[in-house]
């Protein structure tokens, strides 16, 4: 007689016979509910997230504030198009951006709905100005999934497979890394060698991650983005700071690239920007973004009133207290990493990370699938990035350091029953 499956495997027998196998899943669970930094299955399990949602609950799940102001705003109104009516949500959620995003320089907001939207945008609007074709981007760096996000992407597994021709006039240069015998100043060097053949009159913009996420949490020198910045300005190229992943007080500031001082020309944000709901902002010098002509840009539903109310509520909470509180979680999390690294030096190569942005890389990526599910079966749920190689920390910025040292303490015991039993120590 066939054992009796639970309501979770069950949902994921559904989801496998009902859902391409290309949108893969880390986890093999279904969730009924989530709360801060908890989530619980169908069963009733408890888990600590350590991924939120791949970075976009930084305010932590189910937040009150957040969850009133989408109530409030869907009881007015769910959807008008910014294209055929304007309504306060978006303008207000613009000025708010425009005046917390670094530099002097007076801002222009454009709201749409997702990260690659924003990238693709952020490469128009600087098209647009610039009137050249040609795009920059780093390897290993992550954009996006839709085509010209994914030609930017300089990461090829799993995202590209055979999903090509792609789009023209995109170029490729090592992204900085001193463990990869990459450091700043061959970063830059290989960058200036790339201009050399294809001119500077030929590229529009520079995008960048400030920190790499589906890279392997790999920080950019503060050294080499004002390098960049300087050579842009000398050039006339557009500067994006893709901060998709790193914004809204991952690395303990706003934005990632305001611990190298510099003023971005365009950044990209989402994830956290609205608590869980599908937004995006391209955050640029008025200049740049006045380049388009109207009809250029938007999106029916980009700027979605609902999702611009979580926002502003999301913002509201982001303040410096909040910020001190994800650099404090950080400090904690590196150190109860390193701890770990040290007994474990044969397998884990780094610890490194900015503010609460911190990834461990192992030697091995068997390492990490076998952890992740160990984990897992603790109560903590993990996610990979890198080459599979790396264990990275989104953990809502919301948890109290009770439940933060049960989940590091559930994480050392995930490394050791692994690392231990396939003998590595």
């Amino acid at each position: 007689m066939p054992a009796v499956q639970s309501a979770s495997e069950e949902l994921v027998r559904r989801r496998a016979a009902s859902v391409p196998r290309g949108v893969g899943c880390v986890h093999p669970i279904a969730v009924a509910r989530a709360h801060g930094a908890r989530v619980w299955d169908l069963e009733g399990r408890e888990y600590i997230d350590f991924v939120g949602g791949i970075g976009v609950m930084n305010a932590g799940h189910a937040n009150p504030a957040i969850v009133d102001a989408i109530a409030a705003q869907a009881a007015q109104y769910t959807h008008l198009c910014f294209q055929v009516t304007s309504y306060e949500p978006y303008v207000a959620l613009a000025e708010a951006l425009n005046a917390r995003a670094p530099g002097a320089t007076v801002k222009k907001t454009l709201l749409l709905s997702t990260g690659a939207e924003g990238t693709e945008n952020a490469v128009k609007i600087a098209r647009a100005f610039t009137g050249r074709p040609g795009v920059i981007a780093f390897e290993h760096g992550y954009h996006g999934r839709t085509m010209l996000a994914l030609t930017m992407t300089g990461k090829e597994a799993p995202y590209k497979q055979n999903f090509g021709p792609f789009c023209s006039d995109v170029y490729h240069t090592p992204y900085p890394n001193a463990l990869n015998g990459v450091d700043a100043s061959v970063a830059m060097r290989a960058l200036e060698e790339l201009l050399q053949k294809v001119t500077p009159q030929h590229i529009a913009a520079i995008i960048i991650e400030p920190v790499l996420g589906e890279g392997g949490f790999v920080a950019a020198p503060p050294e080499f983005l004002r390098g960049l910045r300087e050579l842009c300005t000398k050039h006339g190229i557009v500067l994006i700071a893709d901060e998709v992943q790193t914004g809204f007080g991952r690395t303990g500031k706003t934005f990632a690239i305001e611990h190298a001082e510099i003023e971005a020309d365009i950044i990209v944000a989402a994830k956290s920007l609205a608590g869980g709901m599908p937004l995006c902002a391209v955050i640029g010098k008025a200049e740049i973004m006045d380049a388009p002509l109207p009809g250029g840009l938007g999106g029916t539903y980009a700027g979605n009133p609902v999702a611009c109310a979580a926002a502003l509520a999301t913002l509201e909470l982001m303040d410096d207290a909040f910020m001190a509180r994800a650099s404090a979680i950080g400090a904690r999390v590196r150190a109860a990493f390193e701890v770990i690294a040290l007994r474990h030096a044969e397998a884990i190569v780094d610890v490194r990370g900015i503010g609460a942005m911190i990834g461990m890389e192992f030697a091995a990526a068997e390492h990490v699938a076998r952890i992740v599910i160990a984990a897992r079966e603790r109560g903590l749920l993990l996610m990979p990035a890198g080459e599979g190689n790396v264990i990275r920390v989104l953990v809502p910025l919301t948890i109290d350091d009770a439940f933060l040292d049960v989940a590091l303490t559930r994480f050392a015991d995930s490394i050791e029953s692994v690392l231990v039993n396939q003998g590595v120590k």
